[in-house]
C-alpha cells in the first residue's frame, strides 16, 4: 500500500496518473494547500519542502517503509519499483530522464509562473505577464518540435509523458492556443485516451 499525500493540481496529477498506469494499490490524504495543509508538522516530516505530492510506500526497498517527496524524484521511484516506464537500458533511461528533468526544470515552473502572474497576482505586471508566457510559448514549441514522428517524448510512453501531461492540460491558463502546437495537441488527446489517466484525472478531493 501506498500514502499518497494530494491535492488536484499538475504535480499532484503526476503521481496519481503514475499509480493508476502501474496498477499499485494506494490510498490518498488530501492535503488542502489553500488551507495550508502543507505547513503541517506531521507533514513536513514527509516533505520538508512543504509542497505536495509526497509518498510512504509502506512496503519499501528495505522491506520498511519509506517516503519520498518531489514529483520527480517519486516517479523515479516508482519506475525503479515497479520496472514499468522507465527504462533499464542506459541509453533508454537518459531519453526519459532528459525529458522528466526538462518538465521539473522548465516546463513546470515556468508554466506555474505564468499560472500566478496571469491569474492569481493581485497586481496585474505587463511585464512579468508577457515574460511567462513567451517562455511558454518556447516551451511549447520545443514539446511540439520532439513530439513530430514519434508518439511520446522519449520513444515508448513513459514517466517523462505523466509528468508533462497534466501542465500541458492547463494550456488555457497559459494564454496558450494548441492550434499553434499540432503535435502537442494530438499528444495530449493520445493520452487522455488512457483509461489510467482518465481515472486519475477523475480523482476528486
Amino acid at each position: 500500500m501506498i500514502d499518497l499525500y494530494y491535492w488536484g493540481t499538475p504535480n499532484g496529477h503526476k503521481i496519481s496518473i503514475a499509480l493508476e498506469e502501474m496498477g499499485l494499490e494506494y490510498q490518498i490524504f488530501p492535503i488542502n494547500i489553500s488551507e495550508d495543509d502543507q505547513f503541517q508538522p506531521d507533514f513536513l516530516k514527509i516533505s520538508p519542502n512543504n509542497k505536495i505530492p509526497a509518498i510512504v510506500d509502506q512496503n519499501g526497498p528495505r522491506g520498511e517503509p519509506i517516503s519520498v517527496f518531489e514529483s520527480g524524484a517519486i516517479l523515479q521511484y516508482l519506475g525503479r519499483k515497479t520496472g514499468m516506464f522507465y527504462p533499464t537500458d542506459e541509453q533508454e533511461r537518459v531519453e526519459v530522464e532528459q525529458w522528466l528533468m526538462w518538465q521539473m526544470g522548465g516546463f513546470g515552473p515556468m508554466l506555474g509562473q505564468n499560472h500566478h502572474f496571469s491569474r492569481y497576482a493581485p497586481e496585474k505586471i505587463p511585464y512579468a505577464i508577457e515574460r511567462y508566457i513567451n517562455e511558454s510559448k518556447r516551451l511549447y514549441g520545443v514539446l511540439n518540435k520532439q513530439l513530430m514522428g514519434q508518439k511520446y517524448v522519449a520513444g515508448e510512453y513513459s514517466i517523462a509523458d505523466m509528468a508533462i501531461l497534466p501542465w500541458a492540460l492547463r494550456h488555457d491558463w497559459q494564454n496558450i492556443s494548441l492550434e499553434d502546437y499540432p503535435y502537442v495537441q494530438d499528444y495530449i488527446t493520445r493520452l487522455t485516451a488512457r483509461p489510467a489517466v482518465q481515472k486519475a484525472l477523475a480523482i476528486q478531493v
